[in-house]
């Protein structure tokens, strides 16, 4: 009796998994990018690795998706990109290091800055990334808003969507900013602190959503109290405007939602005649290049965009070339980063 046999196996369980393009690379001790090229017949490939790319393919019994094989000759080898018409540091990251994931599997990129957040004005750029025939779309969603208009849209061509949410998909992928803020929290409420006060990001924006839920969540795990947050824009003048009022008598802790807010806050507590971290501790989020050297260096949490990059290129990989292989992303972990903003309470 066979192993594929249904009376072994049962009639309802399902057969071994297929190899995808990510078995045959690792098989081959190669990227999965070296994988596309040979089975697409490119250039720049040693005869030695296409020979092996040829031989686990052969031990893997490997066959490409017959429908993404027929669109080799019609691709344009571009992606379009959506992204936030802002220059924080989080899309602008997570863009360019997409943008050098998408040049080592030799693909270009098309980026567009999204202004309108209005469903017309969305429509017209996706429109316009669907004229100059992309092969796929990327999007980097900072308004929920958006995501709606263009999971709406009939597309014809693979969508990822760069989102933090609690909802998981196949076309979406994430840093994980739920843990990331727990993380943060709980290394104050570790420290002493049993009054951790909030400084949110915009309410729409999914990063700001999943870390004022982490915030909420943790604080409740350790049955503290949770006062409404302060809500920003993302600027340390934001920041600094809801630093300035701030009720942060008694032993308190502030868990701000990104580093630059965390800036602002930092300077009105100082003119307030607040010490950080001897009257208040502070925490941001981000790891901005300037963290490290705040006055006093901020404790934040620290994103991977590197990975991030590489895990977007692989989605759309996947679904250009293997759309019935389509899973859900585990989101990527943060790091937190403890430097002096954040002590025991006095």
């Amino acid at each position: 009796m066979t192993e594929t046999d249904p009376k072994r196996r049962g009639a309802d369980e399902p057969g071994p998994r297929a190899a995808n393009i990510f078995d045959v690379a690792r098989l081959a001790g190669v990227s999965h990018q070296t994988v596309s090229r040979v089975l697409n017949d490119l250039p720049n490939v040693r005869p030695t690795t296409r020979a092996r790319v040829e031989s686990a393919i052969a031990q893997l019994r490997y066959s490409p998706s017959p429908a993404a094989r027929a669109l080799v000759t019609r691709r344009s080898r571009t992606i379009g990109l959506i992204a936030p018409g802002t220059a924080d540091l989080g899309p602008a990251s997570i863009a360019m290091h997409f943008n050098l994931a998408a040049r080592e599997a030799r693909y270009g990129v098309e980026t567009v800055s999204l202004l309108d957040i209005e469903p017309p004005g969305v429509r017209a750029i996706v429109e316009t990334l669907l004229r100059q025939r992309v092969d796929a779309i990327v999007l980097i969603v900072d308004d929920i808003s958006v995501l709606e208009v263009v999971r709406g849209l009939d597309l014809g061509i693979p969508f990822v969507a760069v989102a933090a949410s609690a909802r998981r998909g196949p076309t979406i992928v994430s840093i994980d900013q739920y843990r990331g803020a727990r993380a943060a929290v709980r290394h104050l409420i570790e420290l002493g602190h049993t009054r951790v006060l909030h400084v949110a990001g915009p309410a729409r924006s999914p990063d700001a959503i999943e870390r004022e839920r982490g915030w909420r969540d943790e604080l409740a795990a350790h049955r503290l109290q949770v006062i409404e947050p302060a809500r920003g824009d993302w600027t340390p003048a934001s920041g600094y405007d809801l630093g300035r009022t701030l009720e942060v008598a008694g032993p308190t802790a502030v868990f701000v939602a990104n580093d630059h807010m965390s800036i602002g806050v930092l300077s009105a507590l100082r003119e307030r005649d607040l010490s950080v971290p001897d009257d208040v501790s502070v925490v941001g989020f981000d790891d901005l290049p300037e963290a490290g050297y705040l006055f006093p260096p901020l404790t934040t949490v620290r994103q991977d965009f590197a990975g991030l990059g590489a895990l977007i290129m692989q989605k759309v990989l996947l679904a250009i070339e293997e759309p019935e292989t389509a899973t859900e992303s585990t989101p990527l972990p943060t790091t937190l980063i403890v430097r002096e903003s954040a002590r025991a309470p006095r």
